[in-house]
């Protein structure tokens, strides 16, 4: 973790280090209201170090699709806001199948990467699990030892 300076602060420099994020994102969440800048040293911003764990939040919610304007609506949250709570049960449905897609892909990737079809994504098993095609026809997959049928 980063150490504090002056006042317990983080100056942007830091933050960006700590956050991984560039100093530029940084700026930009400052713009749209995200995170707030609690001094500046000379024309440096500095942060409170609990910014990290919003920004960490941001990154988070960021990477799950959500778009500026619903982290921001997130991040405002009270807890009387029904109409954001539908919105994020609704974003928790697109997330779960998100999940769903990306562990389908997970799965068929390992299995190509022991199975012997030319090409890889002619295989009935990957072509299963990645595209939900269904092929009731279809052998399983015996063209790899160890490419075992993808969950």
């Amino acid at each position: 973790m980063a150490e504090a300076g002056p006042g317990g602060l983080l100056d942007i420099g830091e933050v960006a280090r700590e956050s991984g994020l560039a100093p530029s994102a940084l700026r930009f969440y400052e713009k749209k209201g995200l995170i707030a800048a609690a001094a500046r040293n000379g024309l440096r911003r500095a942060y409170d170090p609990g910014v990290l764990h919003r920004l960490g939040l941001i990154t988070c919610a960021r990477s799950a699709g959500f778009s500026i304007a619903e982290v921001a609506a997130l991040l405002s949250a009270g807890p009387g806001d029904e109409g954001l709570r539908e919105r994020m049960a609704a974003k928790a449905e697109e997330v779960d199948e998100a999940i769903g897609r990306l562990t389908r892909l997970r799965d068929s990737l390992r299995h190509a990467a022991g199975c012997g079809h030319d090409p890889l994504v002619e295989c009935p098993e990957f072509k299963r699990a990645v595209g939900r095609v269904p092929d009731p026809d279809a052998e399983p997959c015996t063209s790899a030892a160890g490419a075992g049928p993808v969950p």
